[in-house]
């Protein structure tokens, strides 16, 4: 019995993925469950597993091409015999199938079967299709034609969001003339590399920020004494409590955060068309950086949370952000992120919003500066926050006022205690 590999569900607003890599080779005995191909999408990538013991017969769908979910990607044979016969071209003359090889460029992969007819017929060009909903989308937001992208890699000429990605990463048409290309040389000691899709999804969603929102950033600086007081003398007793979960400073800055939320709530809500959506539950996204760049996973109603809570949950996303092993649904939802630049010794930045996020807070090095204390100059170790907003939503007052609510917060850790 034949077993199609169909491309699953792949998370919230996700529609297409790459195919990145081919665990299993056509003709290998595959086990239930046993992983086959891996997926990329815009956020992680995926693994589907094999739903039948058998073999691998048939590979439809080559690395590096755009699938769509419900998609077939392949076929496992429960008989254990070789390729699998699709029904419809079983019962073809042997005609038909020697001019199959025509269209399958591809040693070893066999395409989906297509209705057969006559291959050699001149034919008027087919019509063009409809865009996939993901590049339509992608089309729509960045105010390009369809007709300029022209036929894409799709089944029957669809355009594909990879499609439109490479368009949009297209040098201007100035640059991008055949004589510009020849004179660029690359040197021996040089490596071109394709971006990956995340990168690229990455960089889209920065630049739609910059372009779709009035993007501001206000600036403080916070004491950290308090805090840096806190955690060395409770440090190991946390520790041996709650089962060696660290006690460090980002739950101390969530739960300031969430604290702050609840009484400006305009920096927890987002746009959606000609409305506010304000959220009644802080989900708190926490930028971390991964193997193929920055991902943002969700502490889901962080605002819930206790301090060991929140420093195991950023613990976990942390270690499966590394092993590449973060899920679809763990970057989702996010209502408000932070953002730690400090941690690769950055001392002031201005960060990007995370769409459709209305508010993001950047964190940064913590550093020995001079400060005048009751009259006083005297040395305490400071660090510098900054609050980008979407001024389309959060006013100037509400901005600075919620960033004066975490520093006052993190200054004085027993106001949270109190959830003042």
């Amino acid at each position: 019995m034949a077993t199609e590999i169909v491309v699953p569900a792949l998370g919230e607003s996700v529609t297409t993925a790459t195919v990145a890599r081919w665990i299993k080779q056509q003709g290998d005995t595959v086990a239930v469950d046993e992983p086959l191909v891996e997926l990329e999408t815009d956020k992680v990538t995926v693994e589907v597993n094999a739903t039948a013991a058998g073999v691998l017969s048939s590979i439809a769908v080559p690395e590096g091409a755009e699938v769509e979910v419900g998609s077939v990607l392949g076929v496992v044979d429960s008989t254990g015999a070789g390729a699998t016969p699709k029904p419809v071209a079983a019962p073809k003359p042997a005609a038909a199938p020697e001019a199959r090889p025509a269209a399958n460029p591809a040693a070893g992969i066999n395409p989906p079967p297509r209705p057969l007819g006559p291959v050699s017929r001149p034919a008027a060009p087919a019509p063009q299709h409809a865009p996939l909903p993901a590049a339509a989308k992608l089309i729509e937001e960045n105010r390009v034609s369809a007709s300029d992208i022209g036929t894409g890699t799709g089944k029957d000429g669809r355009v594909t969001k990879g499609d439109v990605l490479d368009f949009l990463n297209r040098p201007a048409p100035a640059i991008a003339t055949p004589v510009a290309k020849a004179a660029r040389q690359d040197e021996p000691r040089e490596q071109r590399v394709r971006m990956t899709r995340l990168r690229r999804t990455i960089a889209l969603r920065l630049k739609e920020a910059q372009n779709n929102a009035a993007m501001l950033t206000t600036f403080n600086e916070v004491d950290m004494s308090a805090i840096m007081t806190l955690r060395a003398e409770y440090r190991d007793a946390f520790e041996k409590k709650h089962k060696g979960v660290r006690l460090g400073f980002m739950s101390v800055f969530v739960r300031a955060c969430c604290v702050a939320l609840k009484e400006f709530p305009a920096v927890n809500a987002e746009i959606d068309g000609d409305d506010i959506v304000y959220k009644n539950f802080v989900n708190m996204g926490i930028a971390v950086g991964g193997p193929s760049g920055l991902v943002v996973p969700v502490i889901r109603d962080a605002d819930q949370l206790g301090f060991a809570g929140i420093e195991g949950a950023i613990a976990d996303f942390g270690k499966r952000a590394r092993d590449g092993a973060l899920k679809l649904e763990d970057l989702a939802g996010g209502t408000f992120s932070i953002t730690n630049g400090g941690i690769y010794g950055s001392l002031m930045s201005t960060p990007i919003l995370n769409p459709p996020q209305s508010a993001i807070l950047g964190m940064h090095k913590i550093q020995d500066r001079p400060v005048v204390i009751g009259g006083k100059i005297e040395i305490r170790p400071m660090m510098y926050l900054a609050v980008s907003y979407d001024h389309r939503i959060v006013d100037g007052k509400e901005a600075v006022s919620f960033l004066v609510r975490v520093k006052e917060g993190v200054e004085d850790p027993r106001r949270l205690l109190l959830d003042l």
